[in-house]
């Protein structure tokens, strides 16, 4: 006699959009039964996003694992940018379920890595993979994510870090300039306060004050209708066409520290497994990381210089690791 089989919902939170999909405890994450896409802002809280999408099929859901972009904490969540506060426990209650997983979102794409297909990465260094050597993950989006993996004996186990908020080392002389800028605007100065779009456009207008070229007019007119300057300075740092110098110094800047800090995470957790980018942003700037800046800069850890180039390096190009990461994670409830 067939067994029934046991269904799981696993959601991807983001203050934008949320990704909500449904598949069996017997098959893989990667085949849903049912997967939709929706608008965070459009709903008061997660009970009524989700009850929305329960509502569209008559499948009865056993347990939940979901991605949340915030601190979790005692089993608590809130989504930054949403009024939405979550709980596991009245998760449970409000959706008829036996029980419910909250995880930050950079953990749960670090339950995907053990799990990726070559397909899911792009390789800047193949490297010499250490077998279940740790991993690292680290990931400039929104914010700077880190998280990191270690072997179990029987597998890999998640680990979430807030490494994004420690202090910011600069490793130049124009890097030193950047961090009196911002030390001066905005107290402490952490790696996400750089490595993050929301550190785009304040190198930008350090690069600008600093007079290290000439802002052009078409560009100047493109940012001031702009509601968010990070994708205008990545588009024109890229441009071959239009080149900006002010945004090419800029996404060369922050390549840099990007290189640094990814090259800080591989050393404090020895990850001799692989470095993971992570986020939004590594996979739109494919060109620049394929530079000599990020592995040079990776590399520059002086007497550890040699170890660093045997580590691999893979850029995450599956946009939905974060959501197949919550459905394994719902897995090992």
């Amino acid at each position: 006699m067939k067994t029934q089989q046991t269904l799981l919902l696993a959601g991807d939170l983001g203050g934008t959009k949320t990704n909500l999909m449904i598949f069996s405890s017997e098959d893989s994450p990667r085949t849903p039964i049912k997967e939709a896409t929706f608008s965070s802002a459009a709903y008061p809280s997660l009970e009524a996003l989700v009850g929305d999408f329960l509502a569209q099929t008559d499948m009865k859901m056993d347990r939940a694992s979901f991605g949340v972009a915030g601190p979790v904490v005692a089993g608590e969540a809130k989504i930054t940018n949403l009024p939405w506060v979550m709980s596991e426990t009245q998760l449970c209650k409000a959706l008829s379920l036996t029980s419910v997983r909250l995880l930050n979102d950079l953990k749960a794409i670090a339950h995907a890595v053990p799990h990726f297909q070559p397909e899911d990465v792009f390789t800047l260094n193949v490297g010499q993979p250490e077998k279940d050597g740790a991993l690292a993950v680290i990931a400039p989006g929104t914010g700077l994510g880190e998280a990191f993996l270690t072997w179990s004996g029987s597998g890999y186990r998640a680990h979430a870090s807030e490494g994004g908020h420690a202090d910011f080392a600069p490793s130049n002389a124009l890097e030193t300039e950047l961090y009196a800028f911002l030390a001066q605007r905005f107290g402490h100065v952490s790696y996400e306060r750089v490595c993050a779009s929301i550190g785009i456009p304040s190198i930008y207008h350090f690069l600008k004050e600093k007079k290290f070229a000439e802002e052009p007019t078409w560009l100047a007119e493109q940012l001031a209708r702009a509601k968010d300057p990070t994708p205008v300075i990545m588009n024109a740092a890229m441009d071959e066409k239009n080149l900006c110098t002010l945004c090419a110094k800029t996404l060369e800047i922050f390549v840099s520290v990007l290189g640094a800090e990814a090259g800080n995470l591989a050393l404090k957790v020895l990850s001799t497994g692989g470095v993971y980018l992570g986020g939004g942003i590594p996979p739109r700037i494919l060109s620049t990381l394929k530079t000599d800046v990020f592995k040079t800069s990776f590399e520059n850890k002086g007497r550890f210089s040699a170890f660093m180039k045997k580590l691999p390096v893979h850029v995450i190009t599956n946009s939905k690791a974060a959501l197949l990461g919550a459905a394994y994670a719902g897995l090992e409830v």
